[in-house]
Parts: structure tokens; sequence; C-alpha cells
């Protein structure tokens, strides 16, 4: 194997795109083995950068490619021009540069080596007569594209389109007792509610400011709406259910309430434990199924959030909707039944339970609060007010719940995808 740290980090990129392709998590499972772990920071983090550059445009990508290649070659192949478009699309890396590392790359191989010749003459053709007119909704698979066009219309299509090929912001939520202005401007960033700061800031997080000293920690800014929706006051009992990795629960033990989070994996509970030991914060935390949690406590306040297609998360995991399957969205729907019947029974008497997906399907959000409230009919709506929660004010449905579409805010970063709906136990 070579040893020029360049061609390593390329090896990687490739490695990292194939396991995103292949599989749910595996982009971030590869990342943490050889030889993708063993690289040294700065290479390892342009390896993620230009795996994820090509996700995001995999199919202006592919559309490029197949418009130049009279046969598909091998996999490998494709994987060693998609890495090089990728690159110069997204990356600003010079054309010829990008060219010259495939062709390095397609060399030291025996299965690719054949190929090079191609790899060269495509791509410097791609460099000489540039992308064309790009269409970002080609980057959503066929199917999402079309289920989203009838459902939200071409127009935020578009807007979403346009948001899956950025990399997005980061956004952290603040423990109360922060400086939220003073944060905002040590980490270059801007304070988009009072206790969510954006920041376009890269790097490792570990070098930026009060990290260690616990005023922080990353959360899309749409996905701290459900807890403060949730209206938690430091006399109440909060149960927050399917917790890990933990921002919810944060938020929720920031507020002085007494809370249990619980999840079924106690490995993903490991990084609320981890922030919970930073921040000073406290929770009871139970690893159990929420369904089969063996305890007679009602609540005050039950967040839901619920395992999903995690479709609305594409601006961060563009992998999310190349591992998703048009059945995933019917299997996840009958969770989803099972775990809001298991939340309601935990809401005391006056008590408030907030549902929510990071998901851009009906069928687990409007559908399954429309369907829940049929058949409970001791809940009722309680309407959002999207300006007291940080949410777009676009958001709002006529019936009072949130739906966040990623290309709202588009001026200012976008935001994730999520439905939230907050209901109130009345009998």
């Amino acid at each position: 194997m070579t040893d020029d740290p360049g061609i390593q980090a390329r090896h990687a990129a490739g490695l990292l795109l194939n396991a995103a392709l292949e599989r749910r998590n595996g982009l971030d499972e590869t990342l943490g083995k050889a030889p993708v772990s063993t690289l040294a920071p700065q290479d390892r983090a342009f390896a993620r950068a230009v795996a994820m550059a090509a996700l995001r445009r995999l199919g202006e990508i592919d559309a490029v490619l197949d418009g130049r290649l009279k046969r598909s070659p091998p996999p490998a192949v494709r994987t060693l021009m998609r890495i090089a478009l990728a690159q110069t699309l997204s990356l600003g890396t010079p054309a010829f540069a990008a060219v010259s590392s495939a062709v390095k790359l397609a060399e030291r191989d025996p299965a690719t080596r054949p190929y090079k010749a191609l790899v060269n003459a495509v791509l410097r053709g791609v460099g000489r007569d540039g992308f064309g007119a790009p269409d970002p909704v080609a980057n959503f698979p066929d199917w999402l594209a079309a289920r989203w066009r009838q459902t939200w219309g071409e127009s935020a299509l578009q807007a979403m389109a346009r948001a899956a090929i950025a990399e997005p912001p980061t956004d952290l939520s603040l423990k109360p007792s922060a400086d939220g202005p003073a944060l905002a401007e040590a980490l270059e960033g801007e304070l988009l509610f009072a206790d969510t700061v954006r920041t376009r800031r890269r790097g490792d997080l570990r070098d930026w400011p009060a990290l260690e000293a616990g005023e922080w920690w990353v959360q899309d800014a749409a996905a701290a709406v459900p807890a403060r929706l949730l209206s938690a006051r430091p006399d109440h009992t909060v149960l927050d259910l399917c917790a890990a990795p933990g921002g919810k629960t944060m938020q929720l033990a920031a507020t002085g309430a007494r809370i249990t989070a619980l999840d079924r994996s106690d490995k993903r509970l490991d990084r609320l434990r981890a922030n919970l030991e930073r921040t000073g914060l406290t929770a009871e935390v139970i690893a159990t199924p929420a369904e089969a949690w063996d305890d007679p406590r009602t609540f005050d306040r039950v967040l839901l959030d619920a395992p999903c297609s995690a479709t609305g998360t594409f601006r961060r995991n563009p992998e999310a909707l190349r591992a998703t399957r048009p059945a995933d969205i019917g299997n996840l729907a009958d969770v989803q039944h099972r775990l809001l019947d298991a939340a309601a029974a935990r809401v005391a008497p006056g008590g408030r339970l907030v549902y929510c997906t990071c998901s851009l399907e009906r069928e687990e959000g409007e559908t399954q609060i429309t369907a829940f409230l049929r058949r409970n009919d001791a809940f009722r709506t309680v309407p959002a007010d999207p300006a007291t929660v940080g949410a777009p004010p676009e958001s709002l449905t006529p019936e009072g719940w949130l739906r966040i579409l990623p290309g709202q805010w588009e001026d200012r970063g976008g935001l994730d995808g999520f439905f939230v709906a907050a209901l109130e136990r009345v009998g």
C-alpha cells in the first residue's frame, strides 16, 4: 500500500461511501475501524468530508458518469470516480488533482488497474466540459422524491433539495446558566433562540469554547423544539422515552424537573451519561424497552421521540435516504403505534404527552396522531405556538401540530425535518 496520506485518505473516503450505501450507520461504524481509524486526524476528517460530499451529490454525480459511460464499470471503479467528482463538485479540489489521485488509486488495486485509462478519460472529460446544469432533486432516491412532491409540493421539494447539498451549520443547545450572546460571539455564530447557538465553525469540538465547562451540547435547532413544547417545570416529573443519544433529555434536565430517561440500548445511553456528567445535570437513566418497562409510575410530562425512518435528517445524515426502503415506513409506523399507546399510559391526569419523529413521512407523523386521537378520547391536542418553541411560523399545521421541513429557514442554513405534536390528558 502506498504511504501517500492523500491517497490513503481518498481510499478511506471510498470505504466510507460504500459502507454508507450498504447499510444504515455504516459510515459511522467504518470511521471507527481500521484503516480509517488509523489515519491522522486531518486525513480522517478529509475522508469523511469527501464521502459526505459524494452522498449529498450522488444523484448528480451518477447522472454525469452515466452520460459518459457506454456500460457500467465494476463498482470499485465507479467508487473511484464518484470520490473524484465529489471533490471537484463540492470541495473545490482542482480537477487535475482529483483526476491524478483517482488514477493512482486505480493503479494500486489489481481489480481496478485495467480501468485506469477509462477513469482518466472520463474524469478529464468532465473536467473539460463541466457538470452541465445540475438538478439537486436528482440526489434524492426517485421513490422519495415522488412521495415528497406529492405530499409537500414542488416548491417544498426544491427547497429541500437545495438544503440537501449544503453542509449544514452546527447547532448547540445551551444550559440556562450560559451567556448566550457571549457564547455566540466566541463560537463565531448567532443566537437562533434563547438557548440555541448556530455556528459554521469547523474542527474538533474539543477545541471549542465552553465545552469542557459543560455550557452546551450539540443538537439541531429542530430537535430542540419538542422538549420546549413539553413545557416542563421544576415541580414536574418527566419521562423521556427512547431517549438516546440524549439531547432532549439534557434540555429537560436543564429545566430542573425530575427526569427519567429510558432507552432500549445501554450502549447508546453512554453518550447521555457522559453529557450529564460534563454539564452537571441530573437524570435517572434506565436501559430498557419502553413497552416492557415494569414500573407503576405515571408522570406529569412524557416525551416520545419515536424510532423512525429519519428521512428528515438528510442534511446531516445523507446516508439515511439510501438506507431507507419503502417497506420500512409501514414497519416503523407499527412500532410507533405501540410506543404511543405505551407512552399514553404513563401520562398522569392533566399531564402532557409530546410525540415527535425526525421523519418527513406523514405515516410517521400526522397519520399517527390522527389515529391515536381517534382511539384515545382521553387526549386532546395542545395547539403549538411556533414563536415560543423556536419553530418556523410556516411549520404550524391546521391541527395545531408542527411540521418542520428542511427547506424552511433556508436563508439561515435550514434545519432538520420533524413532526411534533403536544397532547393533553383530559380524562
